[in-house]
């Protein structure tokens, strides 16, 4: 098993690494969608651009804040849709009875599925979140130390497998429902929205709920208040973002129970 997991990375890379190539052929076919990936997203930041243009601050975050938050949480949601986006895609599969092919090959299934038709432009997306993280903290005041440079880092890992997480169990719910791939994304592109936003303007049942319930605060919001020095909602603590790896590991284990129990539930097609 864990040779299993350790082989991992490097089968998904090397069946990536395909479709690389083969996106690679076509430059400018390359560079027109990632440049309109780009154009796509930072349509979301120029909207907070348009309102801080009448306000000063929403939900207790001034501009500079709000370009914290959008770009965590962009760029948590880029690197999860970049390695794992193409896992939403299973239902098709499922339909025509082409999943077969991948459960008699010597590489996991949910490799095979995460890595299919691999999308490199998909990086644009990442790439214009990391510009505005960047800009981001040079406008910031921040008194820097070594636990909210960990916590910035690991709290973007973290981010990025709860989104991830999202899509694999958004893929292994289409072996119960095959056309069902948008209820995936009221979580994984819904989410995204939803965090880019400090959730405190949202009232306080949906703190509750994407703490307790769905945990989207532990995407960006928590790891970010942990950075800045702002109390965390509810009455929490104030280091509650440093359990961002925690929602993570449970997220992930969800997933792969997920994952495992849509696979027994495959029929194929029977031709």
């Amino acid at each position: 098993m864990v040779e299993r997991i350790l082989q991992g990375p490097g089968q998904y890379w090397m069946l990536a690494g395909m479709w690389i190539r083969s996106t690679l052929a076509y430059p400018a076919s390359f560079a027109l969608l990632m440049v309109t990936g780009i154009l796509i997203t930072i349509t979301d930041f120029i909207a907070v651009l348009l309102m801080f243009s009448h306000i000063n601050a929403f939900g207790g975050f001034s501009l500079a804040e709000m370009a914290l938050l959008y770009a965590t949480s962009s760029l948590t949601m880029g690197i999860a849709d970049l390695v794992t986006g193409s896992i939403e895609r299973v239902g098709r599969r499922i339909r025509s009875g082409s999943l077969d092919a991948y459960l008699v090959r010597p590489v996991p299934a949910i490799i095979q599925t995460a890595a299919d038709e691999f999308r490199l432009d998909r990086v644009g997306r990442v790439l214009q979140a990391m510009t505005v993280l960047v800009i981001a903290l040079t406008q910031l005041d921040v008194h820097w130390s070594v636990a909210k440079g960990i916590m910035l880092v690991v709290g973007t890992v973290s981010g990025a497998l709860i989104f991830g997480s999202f899509f694999v169990l958004g893929a292994a719910f289409q072996f119960v429902a095959i056309d069902s791939a948008e209820l995936s994304n009221s979580f994984t592109y819904g989410g995204r929205t939803l965090t880019q936003y400090p959730l405190t303007a949202f009232g306080t049942e949906v703190v509750r709920a994407v703490t307790f319930v769905v945990p989207l605060a532990f995407v960006n919001f928590y790891p970010v208040l942990f950075v800045l020095d702002k109390e965390a909602p509810l009455g929490l603590p104030s280091w509650i973002g440093l359990l961002s790896p925690v929602a993570a590991a449970v997220m992930v284990a969800l997933a792969a129970l997920g994952w495992r129990g849509g696979l027994r539930r495959y029929r194929s097609t029977g031709s």
